[in-house]
């Protein structure tokens, strides 16, 4: 029998090289593989299975929906739709809004932009991104994204994007040392940007307020500063939530940790609206923005926008989260995993920093000096000795998330407490076989 190499192209891989086992079944925090094996998934496949695998109350809400009705365009009324919209409306605070459904988190940005175009009255005007950001691979997210991997495929001018520095304090691209001065200058340059672009010019600002693929966190005096700055020019604040959202980074959003300072105009959701179980994105728009689109033509839309069996498992979603106190425990789990990390980094010379921890999320940014914080490979690149050890995790059962010299820990919000507890042990013993070196004294 052909192996899938053969006959799929996979995302994000050189199909040549594609070599992964089959994944049969899913319990919990775990994958069930082909051949008996089980993993433990300490990345949510990507930060989206936050329920884990094959929740019981996801499954049931899917076959309950399907015996009743399997699909019906927007262009109709679906009850599962109109009752995931109100949800979502009152978790974020956003009554009297709109809620416009997507097939997932590229889609749900591309529009994001779109409305909020719409809604400024500048049909081009300029949006404005952070480099080293994800937002999807289509070509108008590409643009939007400040990823090197694909920016040779676009070029954003032309998009309409204007892309900033980023909050990454770690690096600080404008020279400080201090975290709270770096998120500040961060949020600076973005103000700088519009300025010098024209506030007439400019429609949006749209960035991920918390976890993401690029494994910057920002600090904490960013967020309210950038919806600040926003305001003060009357330019729309996009949060794309994608990966943040739902406990992810202990809130329903992760930019509820700034309560009303850091509330955005518009929101974008994905992974944890279903948990994964089914596709399913959104935009979750303010009443302000509903007012003014209210009587404008959106020419927007796909053919499975808002699929009944995908409301259906969002709603059953936020049940779990409520029910389950799922959100609760990120944020207590969450913090515990980060301590037992920052542990690590004083017994690890390889790990230069530990970012994260306000939910079930952390980076680990590994280095080759850590007091001249040099990548152990140029990003996005990846060590020999990194490959290495993910591949010593999958050996013994265990799949660490990973872009570039970052490890991604962004386990399912169920995983058991004990099995949280060996994946940070493996991981220990792991760092010291690939990177044996003592950890020095730290540089202040």
């Amino acid at each position: 029998m052909p192996s899938e190499r053969q006959q799929v192209l996979h995302s994000w891989c050189v199909p040549a090289e594609w070599n992964a086992p089959t994944v049969v079944g899913g319990r919990g925090a775990r994958l069930l593989l082909e051949d008996g094996r089980e993993l433990l998934d300490m990345s949510s496949l990507v930060e989206c299975s936050n329920l884990g695998h094959q929740h019981p109350r996801l499954v049931a809400a899917i076959k309950a929906q399907a015996d009743r009705l399997c699909f019906v365009t927007s262009a109709w009324g679906a009850t599962p739709r109109q009752a995931l919209a109100q949800r979502l409306l009152e978790l974020s605070g956003f009554e009297g809004g709109l809620v416009f459904f997507t097939l997932g988190g590229a889609d749900a940005n591309e529009n994001a932009v779109r409305i909020a175009r719409l809604a400024s009255g500048k049909g081009r005007g300029l949006i404005v991104t952070r480099d080293r950001s994800y937002h999807g691979a289509s070509y108008m997210d590409m643009a939007l994204s400040g990823d090197a991997r694909t920016a040779h495929q676009v070029d954003a001018d032309v998009w309409g994007v204007r892309h900033v520095p980023p909050p990454y304090s770690y690096r600080c691209p404008f020279g400080s040392r201090s975290a709270h001065e770096c998120g500040q200058k961060a949020a600076a340059a973005v103000a700088d940007c519009i300025d010098s672009e024209s506030v007439d010019r400019v429609a949006a600002v749209l960035m991920e307020s918390n976890a993401g693929s690029n494994g910057i966190v920002p600090p904490d005096s960013f967020w309210p500063m950038l919806r600040e700055v926003t305001s003060e020019r009357g330019v729309l604040l996009i949060a794309d939530e994608v990966m943040s959202a739902f406990g992810r980074c202990g809130e329903w959003f992760a930019w509820q940790r700034h309560g009303e300072q850091g509330r955005p105009d518009i929101m974008t959701l994905a992974k944890g609206l279903t948990g994964a179980a089914i596709p399913l994105g959104a935009v979750v728009m303010s009443a302000s923005i509903a007012r003014r689109i209210e009587r404008q033509m959106f020419y927007g839309g796909l053919t499975y926008c808002g699929h009944p069996l995908s409301c259906a498992a969002g709603l059953a979603a936020i049940d779990a989260y409520r029910d389950e106190k799922l959100i609760e425990r990120s944020r207590r789990l969450g913090a515990r995993m980060f301590q037992e990390l920052q542990k690590l980094q004083r017994r690890h010379a390889v790990i230069g920093e530990v970012r994260g921890g306000h939910g079930l999320f952390a980076v680990v940014e590994l280095v080759a000096d850590p007091a001249a914080r040099t990548p152990i490979a140029p990003w996005p690149q990846q060590a020999d000795a990194h490959r290495a050890l993910l591949k010593a995790a999958l050996d013994e059962n265990v799949s660490f998330g990973s872009r570039g010299n970052l490890l991604i820990l962004a386990p399912p919000l169920v995983i058991d407490e004990a099995d949280l507890d060996a994946a940070l042990a493996l991981l220990d013993r792991l760092l010291a076989r690939y990177f044996p070196a003592t950890a020095p004294e730290r540089p202040s």
